[in-house]
């Protein structure tokens, strides 16, 4: 390799990428960040109908083919998600989603001793 070309390949070792620019060079990125978005525009499409004091205990986890998990912390809060089950399913309906399971998650609780 010439001296030309190695401080080339130097200088191309050292320049940053941002996040999304990688993800778009690679296909295994592309796909977890298709699949994060989507996960995060479900949530954003049923927000609205989870009340405004859960919404915080609410995170969206991976949707895989027709299942969707959500991500929930706390046990009232968990229960209040499968009683709102059928209205969060007809509204991904609606919103162009194909037929949906629901999965609901606990989140475990961290720092209890």
């Amino acid at each position: 390799m010439s001296a030309f070309a190695a401080s080339i390949a130097m200088n191309r070792r050292f320049n940053a990428v941002s996040l999304q620019q990688a993800a778009q060079d690679s296909p295994s990125l592309a796909n977890l960040t298709a699949r994060a978005k989507d996960a995060s525009d479900r949530l954003q499409a049923v927000q609205d109908l989870i009340p405004p004091g859960m919404r915080a205990a609410v995170k969206a986890g991976p949707a895989e083919g027709e299942v969707w998990t959500l991500l929930v912390e706390g046990n009232a809060a968990a229960a209040k998600l499968r009683q709102l089950a059928p209205l969060l399913k007809a509204r991904l309906i609606s919103k162009g989603w194909n037929p949906v399971t629901l999965r609901i998650k606990l989140l475990a609780r961290r720092g209890l001793s």
